[in-house]
């Protein structure tokens, strides 16, 4: 049986990076294998319920306010536009509705009117994501009272690294925002982007940092830069997709009963990186054209690929608490 770890060291994380891949895949999908169905899939989607405009320079964002990338800023969309866009995701076969906001925090007035499109999307049978910014305890536990059942808040790299890629929050900032989630009783969805440059140590620590937390966050997105022109980190060299591929057999084999998330970059992953992933350990995919500014597989095309490869989405209940849970 698979025991879940709290103290993983940065040199017994690189070493499972450098096993042979064939030797980490096996275990990876052995690990997989005792913790979820061997074909199925979980499948959410992303909206951007208020675009651009943001205060924070994420290097990578090209809905940052430093950033010269097009994107303008917007208001909040109405509840009932949002309602209208869960309801085509539920249709589509969308579990889980992820709602994504550009502030640095949100004021306790933007928490009132998120809380209502909260209500509303639980009201069709859909588990509800949100990540709107860093939360005080009191946003927390008004989020957790409206129905939301996970919060993102990622990481998006080491500690070390992380200074390179955002200067307006601090990484202790965002353990803050995970703690005070926590603490309000929310599923917790946090993962990172590789390919910003960091090094293979980084991408350990990352998963350091995540795997060690005193619970193992329910949901690990792993998001491949996608370079969008304007923001810093265009032009970067791209990340080998056999480094992509051993970050997330790795991350499944650190945290076996969480969901981890093929997130960004999946529309420039061929199909056979992508079956990689999945036989990686990934579970997770967000289902849609567009990742709040950024394009993603169209549905048709996932669809396809999951015939291919004999995957289902997976069917859950909006009571599941995720991984560890009680």
């Amino acid at each position: 049986m698979t025991t879940l770890r709290h103290n993983w060291d940065r040199n017994e994380i690189l070493a499972l990076f450098n096993m042979p891949f064939n030797d980490l895949m096996f275990r990876a999908q052995s690990i997989h294998r005792e913790n979820f169905p061997a074909n199925e899939v979980q499948i959410s989607t992303l909206l951007s319920i208020k675009t651009g405009g943001c205060a924070e320079d994420c290097a990578y964002c090209p809905q940052s306010a430093s950033a010269d990338a097009g994107v303008k800023a917007e208001k909040l969309m109405k509840k009932e536009a949002v309602l209208a866009e869960a309801q085509k995701a539920k249709d589509a076969g969308a579990s889980r509705f992820c709602m994504g906001a550009a502030w640095r925090s949100p004021k306790d007035r933007d928490i009132d009117n998120v809380s209502e499109i909260i209500k509303g999307v639980k009201a069709l049978g859909m588990e509800t994501c949100a990540t709107l910014g860093m939360l005080n305890a009191e946003q927390a536990h008004k989020l957790k009272e409206s129905g939301l059942d996970y919060y993102n808040h990622n990481l998006d790299t080491s500690e070390n690294f992380y200074g390179e890629i955002i200067t307006t929050r601090t990484y202790q900032d965002r353990l803050d925002t995970l703690a005070n989630v926590r603490d309000a009783g929310m599923n917790v969805c946090c993962g990172g982007i590789v390919g910003m440059g960091e090094a293979q140590d980084d991408r350990a620590d990352l998963l350091k940092t995540l795997a060690n937390m005193p619970k193992h966050p329910e949901s690990v997105p792993i998001n491949l830069l996608v370079q969008v022109k304007g923001t810093k980190l265009a032009g970067r060299e791209e990340l080998d997709p056999f480094e992509f591929i051993r970050t997330i057999a790795v991350a499944r084999i650190m945290m076996p009963k969480s969901f981890v998330r093929l997130s960004a970059g999946r529309e420039e992953m061929n199909e056979q990186t992508q079956a990689l992933c999945f036989l990686a350990g990934a579970n997770s995919i967000f289902y849609g054209e567009k990742l709040l500014t950024t394009a993603n597989p169209a549905a048709d095309k996932d669809k396809a690929l999951f015939q291919k490869l004999g995957l289902e989405a997976m069917q859950i209940e909006c009571s599941h608490l995720g991984a560890e849970a009680a």
